[in-house]
């Protein structure tokens, strides 16, 4: 996996982790400043209004904000993903969340799905760049 020199990581998460998203980002925004971001609406807009992240706002995830990012990480333009998901939770869009991460599996992109995983994620892309 090579990662360009400004990350580029889409960043995503359900309703009841949305909150957690708005705290990741705060605790990594200075990290987050120097990457390309981009994520779903509603997420993408809590993430500029929230925290003053600059962030390429794609649909939300059930309108097809979830196909979008797989489509650009197809294309070799996502390097990582953060997708936290509530798996309690059924979501009427899950076969495109399949497909996203299914996505990252087939082209070697980092995705992380929880807040752990999100933290190492984020830390050791820090720590490369």
């Amino acid at each position: 996996m090579t990662i360009a020199k400004r990350p580029r990581i889409a960043l995503i998460a359900h309703d009841r982790k949305k909150d957690t998203i708005v705290a990741l980002a705060r605790e990594f925004d200075h990290f987050l400043n120097q990457c390309t971001l981009c994520a779903t609406g509603t997420t993408g807009g809590r993430l500029v209004d929230e925290v003053g992240l600059n962030v390429d706002r794609l649909l939300s995830g059930p309108w097809g904000g979830d196909l979008q990012i797989g489509a650009r990480l197809a294309q070799g333009e996502i390097d990582a993903v953060i997708f936290l998901r509530d798996p309690m939770t059924p979501q009427p869009h899950e076969p495109d969340i399949n497909a996203l991460v299914r996505a990252c599996d087939v082209h070697d992109v980092p995705c992380a799905t929880n807040l752990s995983t999100a933290r190492l994620l984020l830390a050791s892309l820090a720590a490369s760049h």
